[in-house]
């Protein structure tokens, strides 16, 4: 590959802009400057250098955020800053899109991707992957509450009662509610269908990886291979 297709790909602008950079000096490959734009890269033993900022060359991003509260998942927002604007820019530049999407006054875990596959994977209804929320109510978590939301609740526009994998109360009005889809809203319809009411709505874990304590609100890092095998795995209660 040559260094300058590898710098476009991994979203550091248009062949021309990327050319005139590795012109100018502005690119270390693997900690070496090198100012021939047409040079040849292994990308499996790639780390591009540039403003100070190493980039190990990744054919596909997978990317972790945890989202806070304010922020709409979308280019095009509304009333909101968005979470694209928490991403440096070459991750936007190369085309990441949210997997999944949190409301505004959500916050959590939050994946991003440039990989249809992946993408489909985690989203597709038909994949039953899991996804894990903690939910503050507006009025007490009842034991009936719990029966139904494990039962099956009814939602407008819905051929059939939707059932949670797993659901737990953790106080006297917060819920841990664990889903096998990711309809719009689902969290807050279903709580909603109940008699109570969403208050504040946090994902914890996707399959079996949960939002790591050390990142931050806001803060984002890169997915490796075995947290992506995490991502996709089932949830204990749905393993038959």
């Amino acid at each position: 590959m040559k260094l300058y297709h590898a710098l476009q790909s991994q979203g550091f602008g248009t062949r021309k802009v990327c050319v005139a950079r590795v012109r100018a000096g502005e690119v270390a490959v693997n900690g070496k400057i090198c100012d021939d734009p047409e040079a040849r890269v292994d990308p499996t033993q790639l780390e591009l250098t540039l403003d100070g900022v190493a980039w190990p060359y990744r054919e596909k991003a997978y990317v972790l955020m945890h989202k806070p509260a304010g922020y709409e998942c979308s280019h095009h927002t509304s009333h909101h800053p968005s979470v694209f604007s928490l991403l440096p820019a070459p991750l936007v530049q190369r085309g990441v899109q949210c997997v999944g999407r949190l409301d505004q006054d959500s916050t959590g875990l939050l994946l991003f991707s440039d990989d249809g596959q992946f993408i489909h994977r985690m989203t597709s209804p038909k994949k039953g992957v899991a996804k894990v929320y903690r939910a503050a109510c507006a009025e007490p978590v009842s034991d009936a509450m719990l029966d139904a939301l494990r039962s099956g609740v009814q939602l407008n526009d819905e051929p059939a009662p939707i059932a949670a994998l797993a659901c737990e109360k953790l106080d006297e009005t917060t819920l841990r509610l664990t889903l096998a889809e990711g309809k719009y809203h689902q969290v807050k319809r279903m709580v909603g269908a109940t008699g109570n009411r969403v208050t504040g709505l946090h994902r914890e874990a996707i399959g079996q990886f949960a939002l790591p304590d050390s990142l931050a609100p806001g803060a984002w890092c890169w997915l490796e291979t075995d947290e992506l095998k995490q991502l996709e795995q089932p949830w204990p209660s749905a393993m038959s």
